[in-house]
């Protein structure tokens, strides 16, 4: 089985830029996206042969996630269950028959910073959404974390110390979560690798310079790693400026 996770960035405007293309070459049993920012209505993709499954924010033209499955799940819920939380399209959660997917987009501190508070106690509460869930099955999630998580990560690492997605903060929660029972899986496989990354700046052509952050992840319980064959990053896919990361199961 092959899952992808891929925050398009707007998914009409990854709709123009060959997503359909893209999407048949991977073939993916399931496929996760992030920050569509668009209602059903809005786009004309629907593959045949997939259910599918849309959690917009309230807010238009923001965020969103969007999931297609050719297996139908046994369940599908929308956010965390937390009012606070479950306005901005941010998380859906399919139970399988061997494991939960949780696809996530993970908020923003915002340059400034201004949204850091907020985010502390996203994690919190992301961090025991998925424990209770770990307590029935084994859990893989996947989606836009919005942090590299340590120096291999990141191009420029010094000179980003204390910048929205490479706090001491952020990164010490994602360590704190996968403290708590879960695999990076790129990383498991990958021990050494550098400059392999899932999001560029669209400024100062970096991607061509590949000067880009690890931001994009898929983490699944202890107990599961074993099921996972690879762990990929699609770095030549275009159509935003993140690209696709993909999981291969047994």
């Amino acid at each position: 089985m092959k899952i992808v996770s891929f925050n398009v960035a707007g998914f009409r405007a990854c709709l123009k830029k060959g997503f359909e293309e893209n999407f048949n070459k991977l073939n993916p049993d399931i496929i996760c996206l992030q920050e569509v920012k668009a209602l059903k209505e809005e786009y004309d993709f629907h593959p045949e042969g997939y259910y599918e499954y849309l959690n917009p924010a309230e807010k238009k033209g923001y965020s969103g996630i969007l999931v297609f499955s050719k297996i139908k799940p046994l369940n599908v819920s929308f956010g965390m269950n937390i009012d606070e939380h479950d306005h901005e399209g941010r998380m859906i959660t399919l139970e399988y028959d061997d494991f939960y997917l949780v696809t996530v987009y993970v908020p923003n501190v915002k340059r400034d910073l201004s949204r850091l508070e907020y985010r502390m106690k996203w994690e919190d509460d992301f961090k025991e959404y998925l424990k209770k869930l770990e307590e029935k099955k084994p859990v893989i999630v996947c989606g836009d974390f919005n942090v590299a998580h340590t120096e291999m990560d990141i191009k420029n690492a010094k000179a980003n110390i204390g910048n929205a997605g490479f706090t001491y903060e952020e990164r010490d929660k994602f360590t704190k979560l996968l403290e708590s029972g879960f695999i990076d899986t790129f990383r498991y496989f990958n021990p050494d690798e550098k400059n392999k990354y899932s999001w560029w700046s669209y400024m100062g052509h970096a991607r061509e310079k590949n000067i880009g952050w690890r931001l994009d992840y898929f983490i699944v319980s202890k107990n599961y790693i074993n099921n996972i064959k690879e762990s990929i990053i699609y770095d030549e896919i275009l159509g935003s400026d993140h690209c696709p990361i993909g999981l291969e199961i047994k």
